[in-house]
C-alpha cells in the first residue's frame, strides 16, 4: 500500500495552513510536521513562532529547507500522517541556496528533480502527506528576472504535485474547495 498524497494551495493568508493542520488533526493519529522556513529576519521569526504555536505539542517538528526529501522519509517511519509546510519556501531555499545552478534548465531540472524525491518519498510511507503550498501565478507578471523564475518553477512544482496528489484543495479566504475531483484533463489529440 502507498501513501496518500494531498496538496493544499492557495494565495497569500488564504486559511491554506490552517486548512491543512485541521485535515491533518482530523486523521486522529500520530503526526509529523516538515518545516521548510527558515528564520532569516524578524518578519519570517514571527510567521514561524505564529506556526508552532497553532501546531498540537506532539507533533514531531523536522525542520528541512533542502533536502526535504530525507526529513520526509524519516517522518513517514515515526507517524501516520506528515504535514510538509510549504512547497513555495522549499522552492525558493532551492533557488537561493549557494549552491542553485546557474542556468535557468539546471534551475528546473533540480526543482522537478526534487519534487519527484519528495513524491517518491510520500509513496514509498504508508501514511497521508499533506504539501502546502502558494498560487503564486494570478498576480501581475513581475518586473525582474529572479521573480519570474520563481513564479515559474513554483508553478511547475505545484503542477508536478498536483498531478501525483489523490486529492488537491484550493482555499480562498478560509474556504476550501476540493478540485482535483472535479477538475478536467485534457490529453494532446482529444
Amino acid at each position: 500500500m502507498s501513501g496518500k498524497i494531498v496538496l493544499v494551495t492557495g494565495g497569500a493568508r488564504s486559511g491554506k495552513s490552517t486548512f491543512a493542520e485541521r485535515y491533518v488533526e482530523s486523521l486522529g493519529v500520530k503526526t509529523a510536521y516538515i518545516a521548510t522556513a527558515q528564520s532569516l529576519d524578524d518578519e519570517m521569526a514571527l510567521r514561524i513562532d505564529l506556526h508552532r504555536a497553532r501546531r498540537p505539542a506532539d507533533w514531531v517538528t523536522y525542520e528541512a529547507p533542502l533536502e526535504a526529501d530525507k526529513a520526509l522519509s524519516e517522518a513517514l517511519s515515526q507517524a501516520e500522517a506528515v504535514l510538509f509546510d510549504c512547497l513555495t519556501m522549499y522552492v525558493s531555499n532551492m533557488l537561493l541556496s549557494d549552491a542553485a545552478p546557474l542556468t535557468p534548465e539546471d534551475r528546473l531540472r533540480q526543482i522537478r528533480d526534487s519534487i519527484a524525491a519528495l513524491l517518491d518519498s510520500a509513496r514509498a510511507g504508508v501514511g497521508t502527506v499533506v504539501f502546502v503550498t502558494n498560487e503564486v501565478g494570478l498576480g501581475i507578471v513581475p518586473e525582474n528576472a529572479l521573480a519570474r523564475a520563481y513564479r515559474d518553477l513554483v508553478g511547475l512544482a505545484n503542477q508536478q504535485v498536483a498531478a501525483a496528489a489523490d486529492e488537491v484543495y484550493l482555499v480562498v479566504s478560509g474556504l476550501a474547495l476540493e478540485v482535483k475531483k472535479n477538475a478536467t484533463v485534457l490529453t494532446a489529440g482529444k
